[in-house]
């Protein structure tokens, strides 16, 4: 090969070899930017604020028995990887484990750790004012765990107590109700058919399929009260097992869609997030005419 042909040919390799060695370190950093918050450097958490555009999610889990065959933390770890997958499509930064919420109806279960209401409220209070400190002024909790079904819309509608600088939004979607490969059981709230599927997804590792039928999932039916009437031992009243549903049942490829609908319904709530410029202008709207009812105009 001539000499001059090879001149040409490498000339503008290394000229382009040298572009990449000198781009800036921040546009490095910034292609490869976590979203795990407690992976982030200082500086590169001021970055990931700018690039979430404030926007941060909260996975809420919990620590409760998941029949006999699911780790504890199932919902917590469930939760992060889909709120973790979704923000690495549509960033946004992702806070650390945070699983103290509602779970006073397994409190008989080894493991569960349940906190009393007026520290699961105090504290979820404390960390959403610490993250929106941190620049977090859209805060979208998603939820990974049923019993925190009443209390985290409670507590969305008690930001409306005191004026806030941010605002708290909450996503409770986990389970597609239709679409994917179909369901073999009609009971499946907790650990059951699609709960475990998706840990096959999530962390197969500690699934133990061969424990799936050591305990009764079923329901027993051991309350007679109609729909209506709500009492806080219902739960223990059907499913004194902490189980509900088969967790054999399960498949990955069940797993698979689920997780991935869920994925994908996440990305949407952070993008609708994002684009939300009506919330904290109402809730700031709000704040003013409460400070002053008698002076609002009909």
């Amino acid at each position: 090969m001539p000499h001059d042909f090879c001149r040409t040919l490498l000339v503008p390799m290394f000229l382009l070899l040298g572009i990449i060695l000198t781009l800036p370190q921040h546009l490095k950093a910034q292609a490869k930017l976590s979203v795990h918050w407690e992976e982030l450097t200082a500086s590169d958490f001021r970055e990931g604020i700018h690039r979430s555009q404030g926007t941060c999610l909260l996975p809420f889990g919990i620590l409760e028995k998941h029949g006999p065959h699911l780790p504890l933390g199932t919902d917590l770890l469930d939760v992060r990887y889909a709120a973790l997958h979704a923000a690495e499509q549509e960033y946004a930064v992702v806070f650390p484990e945070y699983y103290f919420g509602q779970i006073a109806e397994a409190r008989h279960e080894p493991g569960t750790i349940a906190y009393g209401r007026d520290m699961q409220l105090a504290l979820l209070q404390e960390t959403t004012d610490e993250m929106a400190r941190n620049g977090c002024k859209k805060i979208l909790i998603v939820n990974g765990h049923g019993g925190n079904n009443s209390l985290l819309p409670f507590f969305a509608q008690s930001q409306l107590d005191k004026p806030h600088d941010y605002v708290v939004y909450v996503f409770d979607e986990r389970t597609p109700q239709t679409g994917g490969p179909p369901r073999k059981t009609s009971i499946d709230m907790h650990a059951g058919e699609s709960e475990t599927s998706k840990m096959m997804i999530s962390r197969p590792d500690t699934v133990h399929m061969e424990r799936a039928a050591n305990e009764s999932g079923a329901d027993q039916h051991r309350q007679s009260l109609p729909e209506s009437v709500y009492t806080g031992i219902w739960w223990y009243a059907r499913f004194p097992f902490h189980y509900s549903g088969e967790g054999a049942a399960a498949t990955k490829e069940l797993g698979e869609y689920q997780m991935k609908w869920w994925m994908d319904s996440v990305v949407k709530a952070i993008k609708a997030v994002k684009a939300d410029g009506a919330s904290l202008k109402l809730q700031n709207e709000f704040y003013e005419k409460s400070r002053h009812p008698l002076d609002t105009q009909p």
